[in-house]
């Protein structure tokens, strides 16, 4: 379908964007969802904000963010402009003329896609969404999800997508607390059915900057896909290199800054105590899932995944060899302070975070394991094994009790010169000492 027929088919839609009297809502309101609401707001459309959670929809309403990279002023500000609304009456999907869909993709327990959030969403979009709505999924997931799954959802209703709604995908790309790049700033990739694509091209030019249209939905979802693979590959690359250097006794980190140099043909990855978030750590598996259905076998992704996994695991032996070796003590009976849990720095995100793991590691070698980050005050219930565990209190004295402490997320405003100075033993997941210009010897890059 044309352009001109898409115009005669939803003039409505085509109308109010260029008036700027479009509605958008916006299904799950996290870290995808909400930067999302701020965004197209601040363009000038109003947004409904749709979430199961209550206590999510009350923060709003109440002016609170439930995120720490997102203030309360911008929330506040977002209420303020009147251009905003948080809900938890799914009821009203018949009002937005675009609803963008940002729900969780997570794995089973086998490792494999599971889609059960956005088959609820479709289903609460299929049972009030009116005639003439561009619905877009933003959800990572693997190709053919939006065709084969979520349109028998709404078609289901009896209308058909390309006549009497128009259905489009755009993977989400955020960067959570990297001010350098907001939602409107990073490009968006869209793929559509029919005139969906054209539409969710019209509707998205009026918040982001750049729009890059591909020829399918189908390409759309690869896109995220390749994106993710490309790092947690890369990741696990340099993962390997830092044990073998260790091995060799070089230093990684310096190996790393000399050959980025190269102005061609490299490209830095740095190392890490594991991988956490929502996207790198799950990802790829979506597409390994996905490949078993034409017969192929993904080793190069599954291998990366084995080498980002087993970090946590070398991590704590590096920890065990450096107290033998100062302190002729082993992890039995040892007290460790992890540093960061958020599994990126200045975020309070621990979803899939490697400190998690580290402290379950730490703990199942006969040690006690206490945290400190200022952005996590307390481990959420999503991790059961530890939740409800609350962060140690900054007190520079009382570091003097721990054997150790293992930073884990390099997180820009933690004192790491304290820390340095007060502890026996600090292991460097993060290279952040030496970036905060500090150098001791009894400061253990692993």
């Amino acid at each position: 379908m044309s352009m001109e027929q898409a115009k005669s088919a939803v003039p409505d839609l085509l109308e109010k964007l260029s008036r700027k009297e479009c509605t958008v809502g916006i299904v799950g309101l996290g870290y995808v969802g909400l930067p999302l609401c701020l965004a197209i707001a601040s363009a000038g459309l109003q947004v409904i904000g749709f979430d199961i959670d209550r206590h999510r929809v009350g923060s709003l309403i109440s002016l609170r963010s439930y995120f720490e990279h997102i203030p309360d002023l911008a929330i506040e500000s977002l209420l303020a402009s009147r251009r905003f609304q948080a809900t938890d009456d799914f009821r009203r999907l018949n009002e937005p003329d675009a609803i963008l869909v940002c729900v969780p993709t997570p794995l089973t327990p086998h490792r494999e896609p599971d889609l059960s959030f956005i088959i609820s969403a479709g289903r609460a979009i299929a049972q009030y969404m009116r005639r003439g709505q561009l619905i877009v999924l933003e959800s990572t997931t693997y190709p053919g999800t939006t065709e084969e799954v979520l349109r028998p959802i709404l078609e289901s209703t009896g209308m058909i997508s390309g006549r009497d709604f128009f259905l489009a995908y755009s993977p989400e790309r955020e960067d959570p607390g990297n001010p350098s790049f907001t939602t409107a700033d990073i490009p968006k990739i869209i793929g559509g059915l029919d005139a969906g694509r054209d539409l969710a091209v019209a509707l998205y030019s009026s918040f982001v900057t750049r729009i890059v249209p591909v020829s399918s939905v189908a390409v759309a979802e690869a896109v995220k896909l390749a994106e993710n693979v490309f790092r947690a590959v890369n990741i696990a690359l340099v993962n390997e290199l830092k044990m073998i250097f260790d091995a060799m006794g070089l230093d990684v980190w310096e190996v790393i800054e000399a050959a980025k140099t190269k102005p061609f043909g490299f490209m830095p990855f740095y190392p890490g105590p594991g991988i956490g978030g929502h996207c790198v750590p799950i990802d790829p598996y979506y597409l390994t899932w996905k490949a078993q259905e034409y017969g192929l076998v993904t080793q190069l992704i599954e291998l990366a995944g084995q080498i980002n996994t087993g970090m946590p695991q070398y991590v704590v032996n590096q920890l065990a060899l450096a107290l033998d070796r100062q302190q002729k003590i082993g992890l039995n009976g040892s007290r460790i302070l992890v540093v960061g849990l958020g599994y990126k720095k200045n975020i309070d995100d621990t979803r899939e975070s490697p400190a998690l793991r580290l402290i379950e590691l730490i703990e199942a070698r006969g040690a006690t394991a206490d945290f400190f980050d200022p952005f996590v005050a307390t481990i959420p219930v999503t991790r059961k094994s530890l939740a409800g565990r609350t962060s140690f209190k900054w007190d520079i004295a009382a570091l003097s009790i721990y054997n150790a402490a293992v930073i884990a997320t390099d997180h820009d405003c933690i004192d790491y010169a304290s820390l340095v100075n007060s502890c026996r033993l600090v292991i460097d997941t993060r290279n952040a000492c030496r970036r905060a210009g500090i150098d001791a010897p009894h400061v253990v890059r692993a």
